[in-house]
């Protein structure tokens, strides 16, 4: 059994499994909007639904790792509807379901079969998911599998990680399934940030299913 992590960005960065994800996310549900992202200026959600958009994303529309809401909330009001919300944990969509943003949440484990049919979707959207070891490149394949062709995909990738855990390979490797891969970079925190984070950079991946 993994020993129990405080809910901060440190605990998030090193995360190995997804108990650690349940366990650490559950504790910090409540006070992730005001703890975390106010106080670190946390712009990445904003930069990945601006993406979307910007690239023309229309819904039906899934916010992969939704967390409690926060790059959904943004596609709402750029009136990218129907919005749908997953993530592995149940305290945070519950935080997010109070926002009234989405038409459907559903806990996920992107490390297993997702509860979607196939060709679900026209649009995902993640943002901060991919930051560590254990949701890594292979989920992907789940991801195409809930989409339509044409869909498009705008997804955060930590640039420390876009490498060594194989991201680049395995879209290299998708280049029968899928097609106008951008990689331009974002900012995770604004210029108020500070820390040891406050410059991490993360790849927006967008691209289209065939």
């Amino acid at each position: 059994m993994s020993p129990k992590k405080d809910p901060n960005l440190e605990a998030a960065y090193s995360l190995k499994t997804p108990q650690d994800s349940r366990r650490l996310y559950r504790d910090w549900a409540q006070t992730y909007d005001t703890g975390f992202a106010q106080a670190s200026d946390y712009v990445l959600p904003r930069e990945v639904a601006r993406y979307f958009v910007e690239a023309g994303g229309v819904g039906p529309v899934l916010d992969v790792g939704a967390g409690t809401g926060l790059c959904g909330a943004i596609l709402t009001a750029l009136g990218t509807t129907p919005c749908d919300a997953t993530d592995i944990s149940q305290e945070m969509l519950d935080v997010a379901d109070t926002k009234s943003i989405y038409r459907t949440l559903f806990v996920g484990d992107l490390t297993k079969r997702l509860p979607v049919e196939d060709a679900t979707y026209d649009g995902i959207v993640s943002s901060g998911t991919f930051t560590n070891g254990h949701v890594g490149p292979d989920a992907l394949d789940e991801l195409l599998r809930i989409t339509r062709p044409g869909a498009l995909f705008a997804l955060s990738i930590h640039e420390r990680h876009f490498e060594t855990v194989g991201f680049r390979a395995k879209l290299d490797a998708l280049s029968d399934r899928i097609c106008d891969l951008h990689l331009p970079k974002a900012r995770v925190y604004g210029e108020s940030a500070h820390g040891p984070h406050k410059d991490d950079r993360c790849f927006i991946a967008l691209f289209h299913r065939l």
